[in-house]
């Protein structure tokens, strides 16, 4: 009997960061890579990636990558993971050029270069395992889920999917297939879980871009189509659109361009006509109602960007009265209040808005119905649900339980735990390290709680510095506490407060300097409590305080 173990290192109890590592035996496959964008309480924080330290510490028996599809929450942690691991990478021939964009981007990655392409019709042997792969739909071309094959079943992982049955050619689910790996016998199924909690019936992207064509073709000013870049599906339909309409395209940002160059040279994107797109130069020789451009934002993320262009802090591009704002990507509902502030700029700099979400449920997710049709197609023995909240892998689990599931055969993981088949049963083994590792610019989990904790309150109450120099040799004061504030209150109405506060750190320095056992680090601590709880009492505020103590120091002179 085969000893098999699952462990998600991202991707459960949050959105994004997908990274689940199965062990058949002594070999090891990850599946998927992924980032996820930070929220609004990591301050400074570029990105999030999982934590490799596992994988690290079992790098000879890592067998490979295995990519589901080319979004950030896929793809996105790869370049920081092969610049510590020269392992293969395998994905289908736009998700590996993808990848390789941002690996490339990535001064301590650009080196590697193992990638392998496969499709829906690879199998890749491995000791004790089979990989291959079937088609999935999703907003992005060639999206596959994965199948590992072992001697005690199939252990499937779906990726990013969702069913359309008018799906064009490019985005079909490959139905049959599906039905093929439930009837070969799945061990456990590893499941998307981001759209668990909704019924209601996703739109056809058939039907959005008719949708997408009226409002492009009706509007008479000028438009700006707010979009995810690597959403491929919904690009193709905005320059379908806009050829439609007469409207030149003009794209802005660097992620963009390059995402959609590299799906044009791979025929997975199409333009309508040779002369669709101008740059931001040549915008300038048409009118208005000649002019859509296409805003996908740094990293692919567009509403940053139209809270620039709003409040003129864009470096190309401003809201002018009578543009149209379509905003034609869902925002989850940690983004939804960003999102109304964001509206509200637009209309206060004379734009209007529209959601495409306002007349269609849009998503690139699986609702509940779907859910349980894939449930249905490979009938698992054990089901994990993945890639969401923890009430989405709750309401995926009860979507489990109504297709015929045991509660016991089902379970919701946290980051780092581990489950083990062994003897024929499925069981929690223990965990392993699975923290969030935060990029902040070029430092790379460089940035824990603590730094967290001050940027909050620094955010919040500010910082309060004082500066005291001092003669421990004479045992005096020799400059007087300099107080410095910023953040936490006006200093021109708060005379009395910074009086009374220098007065309190020269009574604490004073009485360090008299006593016999003087440390620096407890004078400065001194400081730091006393006057922290002053602070507090007065203004009900609690600001960084930072004691800066400068000895001074005299030299005689020599005499000749």
């Amino acid at each position: 009997m085969s000893n098999i173990k699952i462990i998600p290192l991202g991707g459960v109890r949050e959105n994004g960061k997908n990274l689940y590592v199965v062990e058949v035996e002594d070999e090891i496959f990850v599946l998927d890579c992924g980032l996820k964008y930070p929220e609004n309480e990591l301050l400074g924080i570029d990105v999030v990636i999982p934590d490799f330290t596992y994988l690290e510490e079992n790098a000879d028996r890592v067998a490979g990558v295995f990519l589901t599809h080319g979004h950030a929450d896929a793809i996105g942690a790869l370049p920081y993971f092969v610049s510590k691991m020269n392992v293969p990478v395998f994905g289908t021939a736009l998700t590996i050029e993808l990848a390789k964009l941002s690996v490339n981007a990535n001064d301590e990655s650009k080196q590697f270069n193992e990638f392998h392409v496969i499709d829906e019709h690879t199998e890749i042997d491995f000791a004790h395992a089979t990989v291959s792969f079937f088609r999935t739909t999703h907003t992005i071309p060639e999206s596959v889920g994965i199948n590992l094959k072992t001697k005690e079943g199939n252990i499937v992982y779906t990726g990013d999917f969702k069913f359309d049955q008018s799906a064009v050619a490019m985005y079909k689910t490959d139905y049959g297939r599906l039905a093929e790996i439930g009837k070969e016998g799945v061990l456990a199924l590893l499941s998307d879980s981001s759209n668990a909690e909704s019924t209601v019936q996703t739109a056809s992207e058939r039907e959005i871009a008719d949708e997408v064509l009226d409002t492009i073709r009706y509007w008479e000013g000028r438009i700006i189509v707010a979009s995810v870049a690597s959403n491929l599906q919904r690009v193709q339909q905005i320059l379908n659109a806009a050829a439609k309409a007469n409207r030149k395209v003009v794209l802005t940002g660097q992620d963009v361009e390059r995402i959609i160059r590299t799906a044009m040279k791979l025929n997975r994107l199409h333009l309508p006509s040779e002369d669709l797109l101008v740059t931001l130069k040549e915008m300038k020789k048409y009118s208005p109602e000649e002019i859509l451009i296409l805003e996908s934002g740094r990293m692919g993320e567009p509403i940053k960007s139209l809270q620039r262009m709003a409040n003129g802090a864009h470096r190309s591009l401003r809201i002018e009265k009578g543009d149209l704002v379509y905003i034609t990507t869902t925002p989850t509902t940690a983004m939804e209040t960003v999102v109304a502030k964001t509206e509200d700029m637009i209309y206060r700099a004379g734009g209007v808005v529209k959601q495409i979400s306002e007349n269609f449920r849009v998503s690139g997710h699986a609702n509940a119905n779907d859910l349980q049709l894939m449930l249905n197609f490979m009938n698992p023995k054990y089901f994990i649900p993945v890639q969401g909240e923890y009430r989405q892998l709750a309401a995926h689990a009860d979507l489990a339980h109504e297709v015929g599931m045991a509660y016991k055969d089902i379970y919701i993981t946290g980051r780092g735990d581990i489950l083990e088949y062994a003897k024929g049963k499925m069981a929690y083994a223990g965990s392993t390290t699975a923290d969030n590792v935060m990029i902040d610019g070029l430092g790379v989990g460089d940035i824990g709680n603590i730094v967290l904790r001050d940027r909050k309150i620094l955010s919040e109450d500010g910082i309060f510095v004082a500066v005291v120099t001092i003669n421990r040799r004479e045992q005096k004061i020799v400059s007087a506490p300099q107080i410095t504030s910023r953040g936490f209150v006006y200093v021109k109405t708060s005379r009395d407060l910074m009086k009374e506060c220098s007065k309190m750190i020269s009574d604490i320095v004073e009485k360090h300097l008299q006593s016999k056992d003087f440390e620096w680090s407890k004078l400065k601590q001194d400081i730091r409590d006393q006057l922290g709880r002053y602070l507090f009492e007065q203004t009900k505020r609690r600001p960084v305080i930072l004691p800066v103590i400068m000895e001074a120091t005299q030299r005689k002179r020599s005499r000749n």
